[in-house]
């Protein structure tokens, strides 16, 4: 970036900008191509890794590769029995995938952002382009909205309409017609609270990572004083976020498998 935009301001607000395509007069059919582009691109690569390895799979000694993907699922699937008591054949797929895809999202903090603002910009001709899809809150939400509308299939799924409107308003206070009403708001809010803490945790996390990077890197341009010091907790906070990236993708395939089974179970 040029010498003018070196500071705080601008210099993080060009690279938390998105590259936007607007597809109407409103600015709710704007769409960020940044994040759709990299999210697909990041999903086509980890679950065409994992079906290329699935299909060269063998029932003998596995090679690295199988060894590690037979791990991954053994693991996620070891989740899922723990907390899921019913057929796993959908929740734990839908849970490797979560996680694999979040996981894979949350990875692109690790790149040097402004190598990669470099590769955008002149390669690329793109001149904004937010590289971490999980910095953008439209795709936590999407994620988590995804999620919360299968919660919600299963819970009428199981229960049937009339028991799953039944629970809505006869849970947790009892059927007693005077609680129908304090049950239906506390039902309510827990409904619209699950999206919102599932998504705005990990989008949180995320976009923070971001911006603490930015101000390290920043601090590290200021003189020698400020490259010794940014360099020495830009490097504390990079081995740092290497557990936030994965703590992150695993909370998130959690709290996705928590809640499909609480949408299982009955009051």
């Amino acid at each position: 970036m040029a010498a003018q935009e070196l500071n705080p301001t601008t210099y993080i607000g060009h690279h938390l900008t998105n590259r936007t395509v607007s597809l109407g007069d409103s600015p709710f059919w704007t769409l960020h191509l940044d994040t759709l582009v990299t999210s697909i691109i990041l999903g086509v690569i980890g679950f065409g890794f994992l079906w290329w390895v699935v299909r060269g799979a063998t029932s003998g000694v596995p090679n690295k590769r199988q060894a590690a993907v037979e791990l991954l699922v053994e693991f996620v699937d070891n989740q899922v029995k723990s907390i899921f008591h019913g057929n796993r054949n959908f929740i734990t797929p839908l849970a490797l995938t979560v996680f694999v895809w979040v996981l894979l999202m949350n990875s692109m903090d690790f790149l040097p952002i402004d190598i990669m603002a470099w590769i955008y910009e002149h390669v690329f001709h793109q001149h904004n382009w937010k590289g971490v899809p999980t910095a953008d809150v439209n795709t936590t939400f999407a994620l988590a909205l995804s999620v919360w509308v299968l919660m919600i299939f299963y819970a009428v799924k199981v229960k049937g309409p009339g028991g799953w409107i039944h629970e809505l308003f006869c849970s947790p206070f009892g059927s007693n017609p005077l609680v129908w009403l304090p049950n239906f708001a506390f039902n309510l809010v827990e409904y619209i609270s699950k999206p919102l803490s599932h998504s705005l945790r990990l989008y949180g996390n995320m976009y923070a990572g971001e911006v603490i990077f930015m101000l390290l890197g920043m601090w590290a341009a200021t003189g020698l004083a400020g490259t010794i010091f940014g360099a020495v907790l830009g490097l504390g906070w990079a081995i740092f976020h290497i557990l936030i990236v994965g703590l992150q993708a695993f909370i998130f395939m959690m709290l996705t498998i928590v809640y499909l089974s609480m949408a299982h179970e009955s009051h």
